[in-house]
């Protein structure tokens, strides 16, 4: 292979697996481990479509798909003509646009073979290498720029490979991921053509992260493609034993890490909390179908059931305001046991205070239950103080909470209890937007949802549905 370019290339074009190892053995210090393979064979197979690779620190999964794959891609049995590699920033971009060059032009044989190419810097700020013999090119750029109508000739990009896309701080809010996702289905996507390829590397950082977003859709049949996981150690089997023979190897790597969260995430690749996560999702308990109104116990006594909404308001109709939050319950109560069952209809919305009273009114309306009406649980505090006596007027039914001098991370953790005992449960559909602000508290943008679920239970603990309401808290 050495001596005979012809032995050479028609090797290395067949097989990207031969490819590296040939021209990038300097990378190999340890024996190639089968999970690798695997992500050689799903370079070399397109008839797999798409695929995502997530795998731990130090697997060289950028090193096989972000610096070797490009180039074997147009050397290849491929034969891409336009290859463009996105990461989070231009800094990140230039990273891996220097590595690619470096090995252009210190790796004699691949240079001999692919050469020659040229840099070329792009109006926009890309930075491109192009290659004589093929007419390929490939441009690195970030999610910091656009690259909407992006072309190198005829040619919109046939391969497109992100790595890093997003990090801890993208992901921390809502807002922040899904800006990531519209980037990535709004811009990136587009850019391609019918047969373009997708590639994605990364860690996964958030529930909702990108990487997340796109394995649901995978296994919800949404979209098209292969997502791969690869921890370090996975049902305590070592994934590359060639570089860590034994758990001890494993030990040291650990205390690399820095710390436990560091190896969960990085090494090990589980979603952990923030170290200061209030509710976790583990606690979480869900239900399918709300339970029956008329449902009796044991003895065949009737269980008591009452509809309860907690209520968060907000009266600025600013895009930067808070919004009001409305969320409803059905509570079960039986011997002093109270089952509290959130309901999929919750509120939440910018509107005026009397659009509130209005909606109040019209929940009253909608969740009435014989002469049972709902009762509307909200804070007596401030602005908030007028709405309990407008609604008490109008003839709905009405009971305070005073939140006392607990701020509102305080009163999420009072409830953690109550949701690590099942003793509230939530809809397996319908309350996707709470939930992520209760598991995230204190890094969503918004939190008027969570106020609302606190208020709610909260009350239930001060005041349970089965002993008798007095006026006012």
């Amino acid at each position: 292979m050495i001596k005979d370019r012809k032995i050479r290339t028609a090797i290395t074009k067949s097989s990207h697996w031969f490819f590296f190892h040939f021209y990038f053995a300097h990378y190999v210090k340890y024996p190639t481990a089968p999970f690798q393979r695997e992500i050689f064979d799903l370079s070399e197979d397109e008839s797999k479509g798409n695929f995502f690779i997530v795998a731990f620190r130090g697997s060289s999964k950028s090193t096989i798909l972000t610096t070797s794959y490009p180039i074997w891609s147009i050397l290849g049995k491929q034969q891409k003509k336009f290859v463009l590699i996105l990461c989070q920033t231009m800094g990140q971009a230039k990273q891996h646009m220097m590595n690619l060059r470096s090995e252009l032009e210190s790796n004699a044989l691949l240079k001999s073979d692919l050469g020659p190419f040229k840099e070329v810097a792009e109006e926009w700020g890309s930075i491109s290498l192009v290659f004589a013999e093929s007419g390929a090119r490939i441009t690195v750029a970030s999610s910091e720029q656009s690259i909407r109508g992006l072309r190198h000739q005829q040619h919109r990009p046939d391969l497109i490979i992100g790595d890093d896309v997003e990090d801890l701080a993208s992901t921390k809010t809502r807002e922040g991921r899904n800006k990531t996702h519209q980037w990535l289905t709004g811009e990136v996507i587009p850019t391609g053509d019918i047969n373009t390829r997708l590639v994605i590397v990364g860690n996964l950082l958030h529930e909702d992260s990108l990487l997340m977003r796109i394995r649901e859709d995978i296994l919800a049949g949404k979209t098209q493609g292969v997502f791969k996981e690869y921890p370090l150690v996975k049902n305590e089997k070592i994934l590359w034993p060639g570089k860590y023979p034994t758990m001890e190897d494993i030990e040291v790597e650990k205390l690399k890490a820095g710390n436990e969260y560091a190896w969960l995430r990085e090494y090990l690749l589980k979603i952990v909390p923030a170290e200061d996560q209030a509710i976790h999702r583990s606690w979480l308990h869900f239900y399918d179908e709300l339970p029956n109104r008329d449902m009796v116990n044991k003895r065949g006594r009737h269980i008591h059931t009452t509809t309860w909404i907690g209520v968060d308001l907000a009266i600025s109709m600013k895009d930067t305001a808070d919004y009001t939050a409305m969320v409803p319950a059905l509570l079960f109560d039986e011997d002093e046991r109270t089952e509290i069952y959130i309901m999929p209809g919750i509120i939440n919305r910018r509107i005026t205070f009397p659009e509130t009273v209005e909606l109040c009114q019209a929940l009253s309306k909608n969740y009435e239950c014989g002469r049972n009406l709902p009762t509307f649980v909200i804070e007596s505090v401030s602005y908030q103080e007028a709405l309990p006596q407008q609604l008490e007027d109008l003839g709905l039914s009405v009971i305070t909470i005073k939140p006392g001098n607990r701020d509102k991370r305080e009163r999420l953790i009072l409830t953690a209890n109550m949701i690590k005992t099942g003793k509230v449960k939530f809809p397996k559909e319908g309350a996707e937007d709470l939930i992520n602000q209760i598991i995230h508290f204190g890094v969503e943008k918004h939190d008027d949802m969570v106020d609302a679920f606190s208020t709610l239970i909260l009350k239930v603990i001060e005041e349970p549905p089965h002993t008798p309401f007095i006026g006012f808290a």
